[in-house]
């Protein structure tokens, strides 16, 4: 899906992906349904398709279940049951049913993701947020275009981010494709070598939640981690403060 006019990504919203995460947090669902902007959004279509999921996989419980008990063939009886060439209901049943099943979930999916990638004005704050074998580089606009913190596979780096305002991310990529992954926060966009994607969102509660890369980019992909810490905004205030002073003390020197 186009991101903007000059990059693609892909936003993983698929309930399938997300459990491999094992990242629980709510007893109904798995996640939190107010962590983030995107959570708000995209927290529904998770429930209602655990659910739908839930429905299709005791039918077909039953249907297997079912002529397994009461459809076994008498001792007495024949050595083979009666052969069926085929049954047009039945075949016709199983085409569409599942067809319908992915068009339902495939337009809400993609409803969501609309709402989630489209660019708002109300951003009030930039970061950009750069991939690279095997850690992370976070720049903070909001201190000027010098001012970045790069992680390493020892030393992990912190996004910090206030709470309750929206952030525009600009995710690019030094050299492979990266994944830029928030399980709490129920997002994922690629990092695009030469290519500049962009995602926005709030994050609503205050603390740490990991963060990492999901596609596979190295020998020491597992090593590329970050934590996203929200603070409130008086908090942010003096980060971004501070970081303009060590650079002004890094120029000096």
């Amino acid at each position: 899906m186009k991101l903007n006019s000059t990059g693609r990504g892909l936003l993983v919203l698929v309930p399938t992906s997300l459990v491999l995460t094992g990242c629980a947090k709510d007893a109904d669902s798995g996640f939190s349904g107010d962590a983030s902007s995107i959570n708000e959004i995209s927290h529904s279509l998770w429930t209602y398709s655990w659910l739908a999921a839930a429905v299709v996989g005791v039918f077909t419980a039953i249907l297997i279940v079912w002529p397994a008990i009461f459809h076994r063939a008498p001792k007495n009886g024949p050595e083979f049951p009666k052969q069926t060439q085929y049954n047009v209901p039945i075949e016709v049943a199983y085409t569409i049913i599942p067809f319908i099943i992915v068009a339902v979930l495939f337009y809400f999916t993609a409803v969501k993701e609309n709402e989630i990638v489209k660019p708002q004005a109300s951003a009030q704050h930039q970061i950009e947020v750069n991939g690279f074998q095997w850690s992370w580089q976070f720049t903070y606009l909001d201190a000027g275009k010098d001012v970045k913190i790069t992680g390493t596979p020892a030393k992990p780096p912190v996004l910090v981010v206030p709470q309750g305002e929206r952030v525009r991310y600009t995710i690019t990529s030094n050299d492979v494709v990266h994944g830029f992954w928030i399980p709490e926060f129920m997002i994922q966009i690629q990092n695009l070598p030469g290519v500049t994607n962009h995602l926005e969102f709030t994050a609503n509660k205050l603390g740490d939640f990991p963060g990492r890369c999901n596609i596979l980019c190295g020998r020491n992909h597992a090593q590329m981690l970050f934590t996203v810490r929200v603070v409130t905004p008086a908090e942010y205030e003096t980060f971004i403060s501070n970081l303009k002073l060590e650079v002004e003390k890094a120029s000096q020197a």
